[in-house]
């Protein structure tokens, strides 16, 4: 409820409906379902509505498009003006499965009746296993989280999924969830973020229900926390967390989290939770490759009206290679331009319709350069050694390493990269093959490496 300045308590749901309801009455379905359907109202001011949506791309696409008419339609059902703001990360609640869907008709009343008296997740509807596209970067994070939800609390618990942002960890723990309630709708499972459990514990300490709190916790039969890197910054919070983790865990009760780094990263984070955090199955994900981001396209396109040729399809995944989330955004965006303006999308189109989006991705992309200069301070050496005759051991190692990560995180030849070493096209061959049989036969220089190339792309 919000004050309106008058004298009177305002219902900002009751209001946006009222609002929504006149969208879907004075434009076509289409139109009110792509854009329309999906708004959740956050807050509202004596200045202004916020209301919430999915990404900052669906975002900029209302504000440039769509804004005025929003606003008339608050005129126009509740006499009211307020400035439009719109906000990224909210998602409509998933609807609560009735019980009817998932168990035989025999258990219908009693199932009813406990998922209704659940309270509801901030679940996104299309975050399913079904619509996860799995690539070899994705596919040991794919199966650990299949095999949690087909059998909680057992072998693989907890599980700690990580990866840099936008490659799908949020999708794969919301995942778990669905997954588990579709095979057992009276399971008490529980998805939030580090954010929303430090505010459920901090209200808890205000209301003085400290033993509610820990007795809800205590109970979930599966936790799913993302964001964990966050813990780092909220000290005062790891205490409470470490007595859950223990408790949950000794009672076999299934743990997942979700983090942008592995636990050993997380600056701040305490050993004991480092070590418990550690202590069962983390699995990593990796960028997906060139066949898994065509995949990842084609997915999109069955959930569009408007379809994109395979031309354009095949530039998207060549040239926006770091994020889902950005690849699921280009194809969200050209889909939307085409259904406005009813234009065929070419490559032109693409490269003019998402200018914003390809400099983000340029900045973002990894230069052979970044590789030697990283690599060179890495083991203490000199840059100008990376293209320099020098051949003593001491250089002409990291000099390999240089050539082997060129080749894995850029998309450069073999005789490209040698012209960026001064080589020839054999050396830097002879090079990733030495790097790769190392990489097989030594795990303590696999992980050396995968820290670093964790460096390279951060």
């Amino acid at each position: 409820m919000k004050f309106n300045g008058i004298g009177d308590m305002i219902d900002i749901n009751e209001i946006w409906s009222k609002t929504s309801e006149e969208l879907k009455a004075s434009t076509n379905a289409d139109t009110y379902d792509r854009w329309f359907a999906g708004i959740v109202p956050v807050r509202m001011t004596e200045k202004e509505l916020v209301l919430g949506v999915s990404n900052d791309m669906f975002c900029d696409w209302l504000d440039n498009h769509y804004k005025d008419v929003i606003l008339d339609a608050l005129k126009k059902t509740s006499d009211l003006t307020r400035r439009i703001v719109f906000e990224s990360g909210h998602e409509k609640p998933r609807e609560t499965v009735s019980a009817a869907a998932v168990v035989p008709s025999p258990a219908v009343a009693t199932t009813a009746a406990v998922a209704s008296s659940r309270p509801s997740m901030d679940l996104n509807s299309r975050f399913t296993f079904d619509r996860f596209v799995v690539g070899d970067g994705s596919r040991y994070a794919y199966s650990a989280c299949t095999a949690v939800a087909a059998s909680p609390g057992t072998a693989y618990n907890p599980l700690l999924i990580h990866s840099s942002i936008g490659l799908g960890k949020t999708h794969l723990l919301q995942a778990i969830s669905h997954d588990v309630l579709s095979r057992n709708p009276n399971a008490k499972v529980e998805y939030l973020t580090s954010e929303e459990f430090c505010n459920q514990f901090t209200k808890a300490l205000q209301l003085n229900k400290l033993p509610e709190f820990r007795e809800h916790f205590r109970d979930i039969n599966v936790l799913l926390i993302d964001d964990v890197q966050f813990f780092g910054t909220k000290t005062g919070f790891q205490e409470e967390f470490f007595h859950t983790f223990n408790a949950m865990h000794a009672n076999h009760r299934q743990i997942v989290m979700a983090s942008d780094r592995p636990p050993q990263e997380i600056n701040g984070l305490e050993k004991r939770l480092v070590s418990r955090f550690e202590c069962g199955v983390t699995a990593e994900i990796q960028p997906p490759d060139l066949e898994t981001r065509i995949a990842i396209i084609r997915k999109k396109q069955e959930e569009q009206s408007v379809k994109l040729s395979d031309e354009v399809i095949n530039y998207l995944a060549a040239h926006l290679k770091s994020s889902v989330r950005r690849l699921e955004g280009a194809v969200f965006n050209l889909v939307s331009h085409a259904s406005l303006t009813k234009q065929t999308v070419t490559i032109e189109v693409a490269e003019k319709v998402l200018s914003n989006i390809f400099v983000e991705e340029n900045d973002t992309q990894v230069t052979v350069e970044h590789i030697q200069r990283l690599v060179a301070d890495h083991y203490a050496i000199r840059f100008a050694d990376m293209t320099s005759k020098r051949r003593p051991a001491s250089v002409a190692w990291p000099r390999q390493i240089a050539m082997y990560f060129a080749r894995r995180l850029t998309d450069l030849s073999f005789p490209d990269i040698a012209n960026e070493f001064d080589r020839t096209h054999a050396t830097v061959l002879h090079a990733v093959t030495t790097v790769e049989k190392k990489l097989a036969s030594d795990q303590n220089f696999k992980r050396e490496m995968t820290l670093l190339e964790r460096k390279l792309k951060s």
